[in-house]
């Protein structure tokens, strides 16, 4: 996905949050600013929004000296949602269909965004998480291919699952666990350095991803999946492939023109990208990249639990 002028106010607003979470007086999120503008003539719109918002991020960092502001909000952010996990728990095992309530909740989940949404604050928005819970359970998806999705896990052994967020992770770790039970292997992606909350190796072993998965790095730092910028080690499992689960909106970004086995997991957050994909902000996503997809369908199906 190209990056849109809508991007570029918002790549000022990124700047001034991770300033602040960063400590940084007026004087030096001022500076932030100044010098973003002074970036901002050269900002490609070629390029993905994670590529240019890396470049912001990494000015931040120098000028802050702060390279991991998120480091404590990712920590308390997969503790907060370990403490729900056992309720989510059930949540999967009462339902009509696990995997279907599984993938609801894993993009639910997803609300956890700090790149997105800057203003997110995890300690009043933590509070609503059981609230955006039990609404993922009962939405219709605006993109629902999960006919092609269920006929994908049929045909294949291993999954790539590229993840997003810290606390985010520990409801893939729901998801991950509903595909071991059909015998799937697993491997998710993590990132390689710090990236607003974006989970990193350390990350996934304290929410216990590396018992159900394998965990590797992507080698790049970027809020999504730049590929230009990930490993070749990286390249080499991601190409060779059969099924990849993408979570969340920068691997849509950076991703939805690859012709490759995607299916795109998440919940719309921005304008531009509801644009992009032709739907509203808040809708959920199950969206397939595999050649001639059926055209975009609401599922009758709610996902509802049993009662």
């Amino acid at each position: 996905m190209k990056t849109y002028l809508d991007c570029i106010p918002c790549f000022f607003a990124q700047a001034l949050a991770v300033a602040r979470i960063s400590g940084a007086n007026e004087n030096m999120q001022k500076k932030v600013l100044d010098e973003v503008a002074q970036l901002a003539p050269s900002f490609s719109m070629e390029s993905t929004p994670p590529e240019t918002g890396r470049i912001v991020y990494q000015l931040v960092s120098r000028l802050t000296g702060n390279e991991d502001p998120y480091r404590e909000i990712r920590k308390n952010s997969n503790q907060f949602i370990l403490n729900l996990y056992p309720k989510l728990e059930a949540m999967v095992k009462n339902s009509e269909d696990r995997i279907l309530t599984a993938i609801r909740l894993a993009i639910a989940g997803n609300i956890i965004d700090y790149g997105a949404l800057p203003s997110f604050n995890s300690g009043q928005a933590f509070f609503n998480i059981e609230e955006e819970v039990r609404n993922s359970l009962k939405s219709k998806f605006s993109i629902f291919h999960y006919h092609e999705f269920k006929q994908a896990l049929d045909n294949t052994k291993s999954i790539l699952y590229l993840g997003d967020n810290a606390g985010e992770i520990v409801f893939d770790k729901l998801l991950i666990e509903e595909l071991r039970k059909l015998d799937k292997e697993i491997t998710y992606v993590v990132k390689d350095k710090p990236i607003i909350n974006d989970v990193q190796v350390k990350d996934a072993h304290d929410c216990g991803i590396d018992k159900i998965a394998k965990v590797i790095s992507n080698g790049g730092d970027a809020a999504g999946t730049v590929l230009n910028l990930c490993s070749k080690e990286f390249l080499d499992i991601y190409h060779a492939a059969p099924l990849i689960i993408s979570k969340g909106q920068g691997n849509f970004e950076t991703l939805s023109g690859e012709r490759a086995p995607l299916f795109f997991l998440l919940k719309v957050k921005c304008p531009v990208i509801a644009r992009d994909i032709g739907c509203k902000v808040k809708d959920m996503i199950l969206k397939s990249n595999l050649p001639t997809p059926p055209e975009k369908t609401p599922t009758p199906h709610t996902g509802s639990l049993k009662t």
